[in-house]
């Protein structure tokens, strides 16, 4: 039998683990300029930390923050107090309410974010560049899919749009909530040669306390309690 020799400088691919995946991305970031991508970035980033903090979702449930220019990829470890429903059912309307209320707040129109999202789980690998896999694949793919960018675009009193693959639809969505029918059928996508399946659904933004809205800063970084890494 023909084996493969190891080259130098190879290295062995990293074990596979299980983790929820969540990606966001930015609508029509390449329409604005770098500055005003920059802008839009900060406050992602803040969006996002506030939205986790909220949900209960700390640093010892997640892997490093992947930045995507215009977007994040959020890796959620197995953990029996952030099961799949916290995410679709706390977490997303959360962010929403986030979004809608800095979209409110903010004085410029090009500041203000709409996003897509797209929830999945899977099997990942590591290397020293970042994380990857055919899980990752199907999510990032999901999120770029024209099915999704139309159902934003569509979704005019929504600042978000979520997409789930057709694991997280069959396993939790139709099993744990009654008003399935609100999720819609996306069409198929393709990642490599094989023909996936997914779901859209727009959240209903969740009821925010009067103490847990973003104080806005400014003029100053966002404190953090995630760490990023940039993607590869």
């Amino acid at each position: 039998m023909r084996t493969t020799r190891q080259q130098p400088g190879m290295r062995t691919s990293a074990e596979p683990v299980y983790r929820l995946i969540v990606v966001v991305d930015i609508e029509g970031s390449t329409m604005r300029t770098n500055l005003v991508k920059g802008e839009l970035r900060y406050y992602l980033y803040l969006l996002l930390d506030q939205a986790l903090k909220l949900t209960g979702i700390t640093v010892g449930h997640l892997e490093p923050l992947t930045d995507r220019g215009d977007g994040a990829l959020i890796l959620i470890e197995p953990h029996d107090d952030v099961p799949k429903t916290l995410v679709l059912g706390t977490l997303l309307p959360v962010l929403t309410a986030l979004l809608l209320e800095h979209n409110e707040a903010v004085s410029r129109p090009d500041l203000r974010l709409r996003l897509r999202a797209v929830v999945h789980a899977g099997e990942v690998h590591r290397d020293k560049w970042g994380f990857y896999g055919d899980d990752i694949d199907t999510a990032c793919r999901l999120l770029d899919s024209p099915g999704l960018r139309r159902a934003l675009r569509e979704a005019i009193a929504s600042p978000l749009v979520l997409a789930v693959s057709e694991e997280i639809f069959n396993g939790i969505v139709r099993q744990y909530y009654p008003d399935d029918e609100t999720y819609q059928p996306l069409g198929r996508f393709r990642v490599g040669n094989r023909s996936r399946r997914g779901w859209t659904h727009v959240p209903a933004p969740a009821e925010l306390d009067e103490h847990a809205t973003i104080p806005w800063p400014r003029n100053q970084v966002p404190p953090s309690s995630v760490e990023i890494v940039s993607a590869s």
